[in-house]
């Protein structure tokens, strides 16, 4: 081993520029429920190329290719900061783009239909209520178009960070619509009292009717539009109705 040599490395800076493979890995350690130092020195290593060849005094022989060198236990720990990253959800919406033969949804719904997403975010408030992982697998067949293909532990969690990253990247695009998750808010779906059910349907029924204006032979025009279409259209409506509440101290 040369004390002097260099081994460089590079390692992904973001969620947006993890590979599909990458992305296994992470939703899998995480599945695991692994502890966030644990995914990150994991993904470090076997994103890094570097192998562990043994402890030595305060740090450790590390190898790549047939290259040796050694580094402190300070070093490794510092290098790993880069992933940091991965203990907090992707600020932009990513997924594993192919699972199998079948490919995912656009990542931010651009183009999904709004009754898709209206039946997904069930699925979605109803998996927070229960843990159920049978409904991330549900979530998945409909975002992959893959009707009974079996999702297993990575996928499940691929499923969950999409949507849950999605939530946060919407509150932040149509924040009169939606309120960001670590807002507290009268009236959550898990504080509230109704059954989860009911409060689901109330609320999709709630904005199908802002949609139409209570003309019920829009409905089925209003669930094709795109679902940032439908989302625009809702901020806004939220939007006036905030305005006008401000103005008259009452809703409209």
């Amino acid at each position: 081993m040369d004390p002097q040599v260099t081994i460089n490395i590079t390692l992904p800076k973001s969620w947006a520029e993890l590979t599909n493979e990458q992305l296994y890995y992470v939703f899998d350690l995480i599945g695991d429920s692994l502890s966030g130092t644990q995914i990150r020195a994991y993904c470090f290593f076997r994103w890094s190329g570097l192998g562990v060849v043994c402890r030595y005094g305060d740090g450790y022989i590390l190898r790549k290719n047939r290259l040796e060198c050694f580094v402190t236990g300070e070093i490794v720990a510092s290098a790993m900061k880069s992933l940091n990253f991965l203990e907090d959800f992707p600020a932009v919406p990513v997924r594993i783009s192919k699972i199998r033969k079948h490919y995912a949804a656009d990542a931010t719904l651009d183009d999904v239909p709004f009754e898709k997403y209206l039946y997904v975010e069930n699925l979605y408030q109803g998996y927070i209520h229960t843990q159920n992982h049978q409904l991330l697998q549900e979530m998945g067949e409909i975002l992959y178009d893959c009707e009974g293909v079996h999702f297993n532990q990575a996928e499940k969690m691929n499923v969950f960070y999409w949507w849950a990253s999605l939530k946060e990247y919407f509150s932040r695009l149509f924040p009169n619509f939606f309120v960001p998750a670590s807002a507290p808010v009268d009236g959550n779906l898990l504080g509230n009292p109704k059954p989860i059910g009911k409060q689901l349907r109330d609320a999709m029924n709630a904005q199908i009717r802002a949609l139409t204006k209570g003309d019920i032979t829009k409905e089925k025009e209003v669930m094709a539009m795109p679902t940032q279409r439908a989302l625009t259209e809702l901020d806004e409506l939220a939007r006036e109705a905030e305005e006008y509440k401000r103005k008259y101290g009452r809703s409209k």
